[in-house]
């Protein structure tokens, strides 16, 4: 019998969490399209590119959407079953609040598997391997931008003429380029020859000149210096030209797995920022797919009501809790950035007050002393 309800309850949260899950995913990724669709129109992006940047932007949406999907899909599920008095029937049968957990327990811990496997291993991989596909692209965006007989500004601080590219396109001759970088005395470079050469290691590509000479004039426009080169390289920004996309050459936080991040904590010479930076996102790697568990335990008390309130109360209340514990989440962070709270103690905080609050409300209910909101029943 109570394999039957259990089964019967999971297939009631099951619907809408996976509709929660598709709509919430949906509403994060369309926040990206219009930059999406900029870097296919405007910077001729192919859309097999397009697609796995989408395709690695998932793992990072879902580590939010599906502990939200979880909650919400409690609250709306047992909400169901107490409009239709199911849970009454439930107890009237004599099969405790406890036993009505086991099944959202059950939940909890393959939400919260799920949320830890993204987070640990698809997150890192993704952020890094976004990183590397952008590379990609502004390495390509750079060889395709520059024309002929064109002057091409899409690097920042240079302005690049080439007078002849072959069809191939594997160099360029009779080349002019005017390098005004800040902290430089403006230069203008001519060169015969130049090549693209990329580095993956660096995530940089270097312009190559060949044969050719550089001429600078002093702000004064008093002195003005000649110097001829054989080979000269100039290391082009590639932020502009992907729509100010940052390419970092060292792994960020976000793209380290919860290994690296141990041991980079653990180097010395690391200053006391660098450490708290490091410290949160170790903890929230493990404290987000908490947020499953903490979700289950307070969604029971709270999806389970007397009076009938509509699906739109699940969903209402859900947003609340969502709200606040992301709030909380925020306020923890950046007190443990300032150094005002410990990282562990920050980025715990909202799973450690809910974790509290849903404890207290499950034993209320236990009790038969649900609680009640005004306005929303």
């Amino acid at each position: 019998m109570f394999k039957i309800i259990n089964r019967y309850i999971l297939r009631e949260i099951s619907f809408p969490f996976f509709m929660t899950l598709f709509v919430f995913t949906f509403i994060l990724l369309i926040g990206r399209i219009l930059q999406l669709m900029d870097l296919m129109v405007n910077k001729g992006v192919s859309i097999t590119d397009i697609s796995k940047i989408i395709l690695f932007l998932m793992p990072s949406f879902l580590v939010f959407t599906i502990p939200i999907a979880f909650l919400i899909s409690i609250l709306v599920g047992l909400g169901r079953l107490s409009d239709d008095s199911e849970i009454t029937i439930l107890k009237a049968s004599g099969i405790s609040l406890y036993q009505l957990l086991f099944p959202i327990a059950f939940a909890s811990v393959i939400t919260f598997v799920m949320t830890a496997a993204i987070t640990f291993f698809l997150v890192p991989y993704s952020n890094y391997a976004t990183r590397d596909l952008l590379f990609n692209i502004a390495k390509q965006r750079a060889s395709i931008s520059i024309k002929e007989k064109v002057f091409n500004d899409d690097f920042k601080d240079l302005v690049l003429y080439a007078d002849r590219i072959p069809v191939h396109g594997n160099f360029m001759e009779g080349i002019i380029i005017s390098d005004t970088q800040t902290g430089k005395e403006p230069n203008t470079i001519i060169a015969r020859k130049g090549y693209l050469i990329s580095d993956p290691e660096s995530l940089s590509v270097i312009l190559r000149l060949e044969n050719g000479s550089t001429h600078t004039v002093d702000r004064d426009l008093k002195n003005y210096k000649k110097m001829d080169f054989s080979t000269y390289d100039i290391k082009l920004d590639l932020k502009t030209a992907i729509s100010g996309k940052n390419i970092a050459t060292e792994k960020k936080e976000k793209e380290m797995t919860f290994r690296e991040l141990a041991e980079k904590i653990k180097k010395s010479g690391l200053k006391e920022t660098a450490i708290r930076e490091l410290a949160i996102e170790l903890n929230k790697k493990l404290s987000i797919p908490f947020s499953c568990i903490i979700f289950g335990i307070i969604g029971v008390p709270l999806g389970i009501r007397e009076s009938r309130t509509g699906k739109s109360r699940g969903f209402t209340v859900g947003l609340l809790v969502v709200l606040t514990y992301y709030m909380l989440q925020l306020g923890g962070e950046a007190l443990a950035e300032t150094g005002k709270l410990s990282p562990i103690i920050g980025v715990w905080s909202p799973n450690l007050i809910l974790g509290a609050i849903g404890v207290y409300l499950f034993a209320m209910a236990v009790r038969e002393r649900p609680l009640r909101f005004k306005g929303l029943s």
